[in-house]
Parts: structure tokens; sequence; C-alpha cells
């Protein structure tokens, strides 16, 4: 079962959830964020492009970052006042980092993926990959 979390000592405006590492999980992350951000009153342009961010990082945390049995955890820190958000995807494994895929060589090249993270540069004003323990699991499901 799904739990809403805030840490002890988080500052208000902190959402935290474990989400099973599946593609629901990920699709979850999405409904979530968009829900928890539009009923703290997030602008309508934030609240769109955290949507899109977090999209893609719980799909890559799903994607790359799996372990069976294991979940990710999203985090979002809220300031309304300045209308920043910070988002966070800790997935199961933390000896992965993300990197955005090189252009591929050769006219009319497409790769099936690695398109996502260009995404995230151009919808967030920062991102960066800091060092953190890998999303646990918790004592019952996530």
């Amino acid at each position: 079962m799904n739990h809403a979390t805030s840490p002890v000592g988080a500052p208000a405006g902190t959402f935290t959830q474990l989400l099973s590492s599946t593609r629901r999980g990920a699709r979850l992350a999405r409904l979530l964020a968009v829900t928890e951000l539009r009923s703290r009153g997030a602008s309508q342009d934030l609240t769109e492009r955290a949507e899109l961010v977090v999209a893609e990082l719980a799909a890559n945390a799903v994607l790359h970052g799996r372990v069976p049995g294991r979940c990710f955890r999203l985090t979002l820190a809220l300031d309304p006042a300045a209308d920043r958000l910070r988002v966070e995807v800790t997935d199961a494994r933390g000896d992965l980092w993300p990197w955005p895929a090189p252009a591929e060589d050769g006219p009319g090249a497409l790769p099936l993926g690695g398109r996502g993270l260009a995404l995230v540069t151009a919808l967030a004003d920062h991102w960066d990959c800091v060092p953190t323990r890998p999303a646990a699991r918790p004592s019952g499901r996530c």
C-alpha cells in the first residue's frame, strides 16, 4: 500500500512517496505529482513542466534502476512563494548514473531512446545527480 509521508524535520511543502518499480508505479508518480502540486496551488506552468520531468525520471528509475522487490522514491519540495520545485527520484539501484545519450552519428539516425534527459534539461532550471542510498523496501509492500 502506498503512503504519503513527510520525513521528520522536512520543510513545509515536501511530499515523499515510495512507489513500485513498475510502469504502473511510474505512471502513479506522475499523477501524484500533478495532484500534489495542484492541491498546493503551484502555477500551471510549473505543474505542467514538473509532470513531464517526473514522468521521465520515474520511467528511467523503473527502466534502468529497477531491482525486483524494491521501490523507487519520489520527493517533491515546493516553495510556492518563489514558484520553485525540487524533484527527486531515487531508484532502487544506486550504481548507475543518468546522463543524456550522445547524439547519433549519420544522416537520419534516430535512436529509439535517449532523449528523455534532454527533455529534462530543457524543462528544468537545473538538474544533477547526487550519490544517495537507493530507495529501500519498506516493511510492507510499496
